[in-house]
């Protein structure tokens, strides 16, 4: 059985790597036209998680008509396929055409923190195209990690790993993740860690609840729970989407001193921050995830 998944998994990758690669080659401009077909087979032909898009947007704004809500969910599939063809058309881009697309406002803030000898968790969640961020470490001193979970198909997972570091970055598994970034605290080395604040965490591990878009979802505590046992900074990277392809980060200081802070202090901050984005420019975050999978029970 192992052999057999093996071989569909290097039968459907190397299909798709060679039907893909030759478009990537291509402008960006052009590709977007490919994107707009994708728009279409996601959103109508057949249809991509309409069900799950569409539930998620009517529980997180019960006030929004179906005509507004509809309205956001094709303007949300828009960004989606575009943002699937962004990052993997960052395969081909150079330094200057990624600086270009995705720039960072204010990365002057990194650099205090640098000269300071601080380690910095940052965290972001699944909104405009966060795959870019492995452009961070063309404006900064810091060695960067990005904590990830091992993909199934081993050559999509090797594939995915290779464009992340395309410019630096250092790929984490998260199982492994907090000895690799002990062993640049004990090394004084200062690093920062990319977390993703809203995955949905495996429901044996859920340890707190908050109110995110008008419903009960648990949340990750890893970010808080390392930034506070080790006393790094916390920053919350907010990536705006400006038009087609192009993108600007600014960096919001959540806390400059975890451990003078509360249980559950930082992860209402981050959370707050990602929700406040979502609710002014919602199309742009990643309605089609599963994230209210798992529901809070009713104590007796």
């Amino acid at each position: 059985m192992t052999s057999i998944r093996s071989a569909f998994h290097f039968t459907g990758f190397y299909l798709f790597y060679g039907l893909s690669r030759p478009l990537l080659w291509l402008p960006l401009r052009v590709l977007y036209i490919l994107s707009d077909f994708l728009f279409i087979l996601a959103y109508y032909l057949p249809g991509y998680r309409r069900k799950v898009v569409f539930n998620n947007l009517r529980n997180a704004f019960p006030e929004k008509s179906d005509q507004e809500l509809k309205k956001i969910a094709r303007s949300y599939y828009h960004h989606m396929c575009d943002s699937f063809i962004e990052s993997f058309a960052a395969v081909n881009m150079s330094k200057r055409e990624l600086r270009k697309r995705c720039a960072w406002k204010n990365p002057g803030i990194l650099k205090k923190y640098y000269d300071e000898g601080k380690s910095v968790v940052a965290v972001f969640g699944h909104y405009g195209n966060w795959e870019w961020l492995l452009t961070l470490p063309l404006y900064t001193d810091y060695k960067v990690l990005a904590l990830y979970k091992p993909l199934n198909n081993v050559y999509f997972d090797r594939f995915m790993k290779k464009l992340r570091q395309k410019f630096g970055l250092q790929t984490v598994p998260v199982i492994r993740s907090y000895p690799v970034i002990l062993k640049y605290h004990n090394e004084n080395i200062p690093v920062i860690t990319f977390f993703l604040g809203d995955q949905r965490p495996v429901k044996e591990h859920i340890r707190y609840w908050t109110t995110f878009l008008n419903q009960d979802t648990p949340v990750m505590l890893g970010s808080e729970q390392i930034a506070k046992r080790l006393n790094q900074v916390v920053v919350f990277f907010k990536m705006n989407k400006l038009k087609r392809g192009y993108y600007e980060i600014e960096i919001i200081p959540v806390s400059e001193n975890p451990k003078s802070t509360k249980m559950y202090e930082i992860t209402e901050r981050h959370t707050r921050l990602l929700e406040d984005q979502i609710r002014k420019r919602p199309e742009y975050w990643l309605w089609s995830h599963k994230r209210w999978k798992h529901m809070k029970e009713v104590q007796p």
